[in-house]
């Protein structure tokens, strides 16, 4: 399939040369059509201490539509729906086949840095980032430090439920809300295809 073959090189070009504050893989080393990403909050943001997981999942028709992308770890910005929906013009409208995963990814991180109050998915937190900066710096620090910073006391019922969650993701069958402090799970085969 011409979309694993596009994929495959994509996934290359990331181990080959990895983004400074982001990453991807597979979830499963078989499916293709399934990937975790990374995001660490830019610097001199109020997202800097965060590192956000998302989910993306790639349809047959990649590269000529875009993956549907959601940020798994909960996070306050005008842009990012509480689902974790991401109102960001390439992942629609603007979507191009020369766009890679890494560009999306550096995309969304541009986004971290500068919001679009103008667009939002949030409109209560695109209010607060026009009427009161400080304020909301304050609230996105506060969701950063509940959600986005990694737990000592991870546990494997939270791992099982990150895995169950990028599952129902590809099925878009609804499933139970994430926890903030989890870690991936990669499922092993015990064949050698790919």
């Amino acid at each position: 399939m011409a979309f694993v073959k596009r994929l495959r090189k994509e996934l290359e070009q990331l181990k080959n040369a990895p983004l400074e504050n982001c990453s991807a893989d597979l979830v499963n080393k078989i499916d293709f059509s399934v990937w975790k990403a990374t995001i660490k909050g830019p610097v001199d943001t109020p997202y800097e201490d965060g590192t956000f997981n998302l989910s993306m999942v790639f349809t047959k028709e990649y590269p000529f539509k875009p993956p549907k992308i959601k940020f798994l770890t909960k996070i306050y910005h005008p842009n990012i729906d509480e689902d974790g929906n991401i109102c960001l013009d390439i992942l629609s409208n603007n979507w191009s086949p020369a766009l890679s995963v890494s560009k999306v990814l550096l995309s969304i991180s541009s986004l971290l840095e500068d919001p679009n109050p103008n667009d939002p998915l949030l409109p209560s937190a695109a209010n607060l980032y026009i009427s009161n900066k400080q304020l909301y710096n304050k609230k996105v620090k506060e969701y950063v430090l509940m959600y986005a910073v990694k737990k000592e006391n991870s546990t494997l019922d939270n791992r099982n439920k990150l895995s169950k969650n990028i599952w129902s993701l590809k099925s878009s069958e609804p499933s139970e809300p994430l926890p903030h402090d989890y870690e991936y799970v990669e499922e092993v085969s015990d064949s050698d295809d790919e």
